[in-house]
């Protein structure tokens, strides 16, 4: 039986069902509008791996990786709140700040959204709203409204939007300094309630699909790591599919949570990696395929704006925190709050001021590359002339944010760095000092992996095989998007090439005026 509207699960990544309710016939004028873009997804692990099938079909498979996570940060958030309160010796805060974040942006550049099948504040969640730790509840707990479109139709603006908020906060709040333990707690304790409050208001994972604050920066960063995702083996058997058992769920297994359908999947984006499509097919038609790396990044054919304009965002908040550990900074922010008469750093002005130039500033290439590339005599389909400079915008500034990816993420993962140089050997003597053992005096409180003049090195290094990651997929991106829509197809190339290369020098030149400062 074909899905009905009732069925439709709201703020799909693509209009699926539309596709799935026509009859064969009908169909065949939209494969093309739906088909994965080439390459191929990849290598498909489960097929080549009886042992790894076996393991993803088992329920308890997801469990056992959120299980460990979920005892870490509970016991982060008991730790901030009821141990030491120096920070550097408490093992909430040193594991959360000095290792955590920075392991969390390997696993994205490496595996993609690994993080999300294992992520302890879904994971909770979860547990709560399915009523099981692992097995498949026929009910659920909660009210299960479908997020409303028209603030599904932001995709990745609404986590962007988390992410830039909750930011403001950690560095209002000094929370990563690290700050007072207690409140890298309430922080964690915040992000919990708020999943847990939305996962008994909204069906399925909405909050880790269009609120959690690292969804956008895993989604695309993550587009770079060589785990494609759950995807179909055979198309065909997806569109023939009478049950639709991997959007709709079965006795095995439940609907995808993030609502994406394997049949139309192109990239890693909204693929959480928790395997209930593979479980609930009743086909065996898909499986778990890995990549070349950066292939999300180029293969995809379908750009999305919200994609876009989120990594525009992201990349101005990189910058913001390049620059306002640079000495000039303070003088800017204390003079706006003194002033707005605002109380301290970060004054919201010139934080989210930046955030927009930097965006903007993105855009606006885009904008003058439509204007001197552009072909006059391609059509863009869209009617009057400002719509028709906004549609050309559009064709260029999308494929050329995708290519700035690497950089971006490259950009996130240097910053990082100090912290984790400087200070995660602090984790042993704080770890130490939860089993009841005197670690004041520890030599690994005080000893730091590399030196400073080291720590900007490996900063720069990592831009710069960013930035070189970033040059080939945008020389890839913009000849088969760009140049068939342009009067000179290898001058827009290098304009987009030289864009990505002034990125990266930006931020490799930042790092090293900020002096390895964490």
């Amino acid at each position: 039986m074909a899905l009905t509207e009732q069925d439709r699960p709201t703020g799909l990544a693509d209009p699926v069902p539309a596709v799935l309710r026509l009859h064969p016939p009908e169909r065949q004028g939209l494969r093309e509008r739906f088909a994965p873009s080439d390459p191929s997804p990849g290598w498909d692990l489960t097929a080549r791996s009886p042992k790894l099938a076996r393991l993803v079909r088992s329920r308890r498979f997801q469990f056992f990786l959120v299980l460990p996570n979920q005892i870490v940060f509970w016991t982060v958030i008991m730790v901030g709140l009821f141990g030491t309160v120096v920070p550097g010796m408490n093992f909430g805060t040193a594991i959360t700040w000095y290792v955590w974040f920075c392991l969390v942006f390997v696993m994205m550049v490496v595996v993609g959204r690994a993080w999300c099948s294992m992520c302890p504040f879904g994971g909770f969640a979860e547990w709560v709203q399915r009523r099981a730790l692992w097995q498949r509840a026929q009910k659920t707990l909660g009210l299960g409204w479908k997020f409303p479109e028209p603030l599904a139709r932001y995709g990745f603006l609404l986590p962007v939007g988390s992410f830039l908020l909750l930011t403001w906060i950690e560095e209002f709040f000094n929370i990563a300094g690290p700050g007072a333990p207690s409140y890298t707690s309430w922080m964690v304790v915040g992000i919990v309630t708020s999943a847990l409050t939305f996962f008994l208001l909204f069906e399925r994972r909405t909050f880790c699909r269009y609120i959690c604050p690292l969804s956008t920066l895993i989604g695309t960063v993550g587009s770079m790591g060589s785990v494609a995702g759950f995807r179909t083996r055979d198309r065909e058997v997806c569109l023939s599919c009478q049950t639709k058992d991997c959007m709709r769920g079965s006795e095995k297994g439940y609907g995808c949570p993030w609502y994406t359908w394997p049949g139309s999947a192109d990239s890693n984006l909204y693929c959480g990696l928790c395997s209930e499509c593979y479980k609930s097919c009743p086909e065996g038609n898909i499986g778990l395929f890995v990549q070349k790396p950066l292939t999300s990044v180029v293969a995809p054919k379908r750009r999305r704006a919200d994609v876009a304009w989120g990594i525009a965002l992201l990349w101005g908040l990189v910058l913001y925190q390049q620059v306002n550990a640079t000495s000039a900074f303070p003088v800017v922010d204390n003079w706006l709050n003194s002033q707005l008469h605002f109380p301290h750093y970060p004054d919201p002005v010139d934080y989210i001021g930046f955030i927009a130039l930097g965006a903007l500033a993105t855009a606006g290439v885009g904008w003058l590359m439509a204007a001197a590339f552009a072909s006059r005599s391609v059509s863009f389909a869209r009617p009057g002339k400002f719509l028709d400079r906004l549609s050309r915008f559009r064709s260029f500034f999308a494929p050329m944010a995708y290519g700035l990816i690497p950089v971006v993420g490259a950009d996130y993962f240097a910053r990082q760095l100090p912290k984790f140089f400087q200070h995660a050997p602090r984790v042993v003597p704080a770890l130490a000092h939860i089993g009841g053992f005197s670690s004041a005096k520890s030599p690994m409180y005080s000893f730091s992996l590399l030196s400073n003049g080291w720590i900007v090195f490996v900063q720069v290094a990592v831009v710069v095989v960013g930035t070189m990651a970033a040059s080939w997929s945008t020389w890839k991106i913009a000849g088969r998007e760009l140049a068939p829509v342009s009067r000179n197809a290898v001058g827009v190339r290098l304009a987009t090439l030289g864009f990505v290369l002034a990125c990266g020098a930006a931020a490799a030149v930042l790092y090293v005026m900020m002096h390895a400062a964490d």
